[in-house]
């Protein structure tokens, strides 16, 4: 597959990213050309009063979870059965106790309604969906899911230089961590 012909993460094939089966995922930036990134998103992403209705963040962690429960019980099974099981089953059983702890958290500090609150996307990848998970979905995807902090903070704070965040959203941004990594869990989950 060239270069050219691969699907970009803001190029969906659906338009809709819950529709997708496929890990979050694009090519991988160094520290630099993260920060541009970021930069490049403040720049095109347009912010819209009234948008298009999506699913709700707390419906989605809610399909997430049953989805990864029944993986988990089949994982289970496969073992007391003693079938052999992959890398990435094992390592979905180790950290289901993790996973399951990220999600009550989501829930716990995601009051219902709040991301109503939060600037919307327009038109384009992500429509509907808050500013802040656009920008935290960019991050995760063109990290391969490998958080580092402060790497993070700079990469907000590069969006930053460009246009303001609402304090609302900076206090968002490890939830939306929460909700696009236990996404990626699942959809790798499903292919395993």
């Amino acid at each position: 597959m060239s270069p050219s012909s691969r699907t970009k993460p803001w190029q969906l094939r659906s338009g809709k990213p819950w529709a997708e089966r496929t890990s979050i995922r694009a090519e991988l930036f160094n520290d630099q050309r993260l920060e541009q990134h970021a930069v490049s998103l403040a720049d095109i992403q347009m912010v819209v009063r009234d948008s298009t209705p999506v699913v709700s963040l707390l419906k989605r962690i809610g399909q997430n979870h049953r989805a990864l429960v029944r993986c988990y019980r089949t994982i289970l099974a496969d073992i007391e059965a003693d079938r052999s099981i992959t890398p990435a089953a094992e390592w979905l059983v180790d950290n289901f106790h993790t996973i399951e702890q990220n999600i009550r958290q989501v829930h716990q500090d995601l009051p219902r309604g709040y991301f109503k609150q939060l600037p919307k996307l327009g038109p384009g990848f992500l429509e509907g969906h808050p500013r802040i998970f656009g920008l935290i979905w960019g991050y995760i995807a063109h990290t391969d899911s490998l958080v580092d902090p402060e790497q993070l903070g700079r990469y907000v704070s590069a969006h930053e230089s460009r246009k303001a965040l609402t304090l609302g959203e900076l206090w968002a941004v490890p939830i939306n961590l929460r909700i696009i990594l236990i996404e990626n869990v699942r959809r790798v989950s499903s292919r395993s």
